[in-house]
C-alpha cells in the first residue's frame, strides 16, 4: 500500500472507536504548532446552487423574462440593495449583512468553465486551471507548509468522508462524522523501537496524528457548550461542534463542511426554499454562538457552490451553469456587494461570464486572514482587494 492510499484509509473517522494495533502508539505526541486565532470555516454547497435565485437581480426585466416559471416577484425578495435582493428564504443572511458581517462576491467562477459536479468539485478543491490536474487540495498544501512536522487536528472536516480541499502530503487534518464519539483507545509501550523503514515510521507517524487528533478533540469539548440551540439538521449539527471546537480552543486553522442538495433541474422554487432555509438557519445559530462568545471576528466563514445554474429556466428548474456567488461572513470583513451585478444580456452560450476568479478569494483568505503568501501553494491570482 502506498504513502498517500494509507492516509486516505487513516484520515477518515465516522464515530465511534478507532482500534488500532499497540505499536503503532510509538511516537510520542507533538506540541500545537499552529499559532494565532484567526480560522477559517467553509461550508459547501453541494450540487451547484443558483446564485440567481440566491442573491436576485430584480430589477433587471431580464431577469423575469428569461425565467418565467422560478423567478421570484418583486413582492417576495427581501432586502434590496443596489438592484439586488435575498431569497426571502435568507432573513438572517439580510440581517448579518445589515450588521455589516457579511459581504456578497458576485459573478464568482474561473475560465473555461465545467459543469461537471465532480470535476469542477475538484477545481474548486484544489485551486486548479480547468485543464489542469492535482493530487493536493489547496487547504492542503497551505496545512503542509504551515505545519512544518505536522499537527494533525489543524485542519478539521465535518463530514463522512474526506474533502479533497483538505489533502496533503502530511496529515495535518481529520475528518471526522461525530467528535462526541471520536475516541481512540491508547495504549503506550515504551519498550518499541522505532524502524529505521521510512515506511513504518509513516505509519505510526499517521497512527499518532490519530490518537493526538482524538484526545485534543476531546479536550476542546470539554471547554466548551453550546450556548444556542440549533436547529435539528444535520448542517446545524456539524457548524454546532465546529463552534464548540472553536470556543474550546481546539486552534484548528481550517474547518470545513458541506450541504447537500441544490442540484434543482426540476422542481426547484419548493427545493431550493428548503435547502436556503436550512443554510440560513443553521449558518445564523453559528454566527450567533461565535458573537455571542465574542470570537466572531476572529472566524470567517466561507460559502460556496461549485457552479450556478443557467440563466433560462427549463420549464421546472434549472440546469448546470457557471458564475454565482459568494458569501463571506464575519472575520471583519467589511460587508460590501462587490462587483457588477450579474450581466443578462451578455452571455456566454446562455451563462454568465465570471467577473472574480474564486483562486483571487482564495489569495485574499490566506493573505488577509492566515497571514499566508499564497503564490506558495501554487496560486498566482492577485488578492481580491476590498474584502476585509
Amino acid at each position: 500500500m502506498n504513502r498517500r492510499n494509507f492516509l486516505s484509509l487513516t484520515g477518515t473517522f465516522t464515530g465511534g472507536a478507532l482500534l488500532l494495533p499497540d505499536f503503532l502508539f510509538a511516537f510520542g505526541s507533538q506540541q500545537n504548532l499552529v499559532i494565532g486565532e484567526q480560522c477559517l470555516v467553509f461550508v459547501q454547497l453541494n450540487g451547484g446552487n443558483d446564485g440567481l435565485n440566491t442573491f436576485i437581480p430584480f430589477q433587471n426585466p431580464l431577469y423575469y423574462d428569461l425565467r418565467p416559471k422560478i423567478a421570484l416577484s418583486k413582492n417576495e425578495v427581501i432586502s434590496a440593495t443596489q438592484g439586488m435582493a435575498f431569497h426571502p428564504a435568507l432573513k438572517s443572511f439580510a440581517t448579518m449583512q445589515q450588521n455589516g458581517d457579511l459581504a456578497v462576491i458576485q459573478n464568482v467562477g474561473y475560465p473555461e468553465p465545467i459543469r461537471s459536479h465532480f470535476r469542477s468539485q475538484e477545481i474548486w478543491q484544489t485551486g486548479s486551471a480547468s485543464n489542469q490536474y492535482l493530487d493536493d487540495g489547496w487547504l492542503g498544501r497551505y496545512l503542509d507548509l504551515q505545519c512544518k512536522e505536522h499537527q494533525p487536528t489543524a485542519g478539521i472536516n465535518l463530514d463522512s468522508i474526506d474533502n479533497l480541499a483538505l489533502k496533503g502530503q502530511e496529515p495535518n487534518s481529520i475528518t471526522v462524522k461525530d467528535p462526541n464519539r471520536f475516541k481512540v483507545n491508547k495504549n503506550n509501550d515504551d519498550s518499541v523501537q522505532l524502524s529505521t523503514n521510512p515506511q513504518l515510521d509513516f505509519v505510526r507517524k499517521i497512527a499518532n496524528s490519530v490518537t493526538e487528533g482524538s484526545d485534543e478533540i476531546q479536550k476542546a469539548l470539554a471547554k466548551s457548550t453550546s450556548e444556542v440551540s440549533y436547529p435539528k439538521t444535520g448542517l446545524s449539527k456539524n457548524l454546532e461542534w465546529i463552534a464548540r471546537l472553536i470556543k474550546g480552543n481546539l486552534n484548528s486553522k481550517v474547518y470545513y463542511t458541506s450541504l447537500g442538495g441544490f442540484d434543482t433541474h426540476d422542481n426547484q422554487l419548493a427545493i431550493h426554499n428548503n435547502k436556503l432555509s436550512e443554510l440560513n438557519d443553521a449558518i445564523f445559530s453559528f454566527y450567533t454562538d461565535l458573537k455571542n462568545a465574542k470570537l466572531m471576528q476572529n472566524v470567517t466563514i466561507v460559502v460556496f457552490s461549485e457552479f450556478g445554474r443557467r440563466v433560462k429556466d427549463n420549464g421546472k428548474g434549472t440546469d448546470h451553469g457557471t458564475a454565482a456567488p459568494m458569501f463571506i461572513i464575519g472575520g471583519s470583513n467589511k460587508g460590501k456587494v462587490i462587483g457588477n451585478n450579474p450581466n443578462l444580456s451578455d452571455l456566454d452560450n446562455g451563462d454568465l461570464k465570471h467577473e472574480t476568479d474564486f483562486r483571487s478569494v482564495y489569495a485574499s483568505l490566506l493573505e488577509n486572514k492566515l497571514n499566508f503568501d499564497a503564490t506558495k501553494i501554487g496560486i498566482q491570482n492577485k488578492k481580491m482587494e476590498g474584502l476585509f
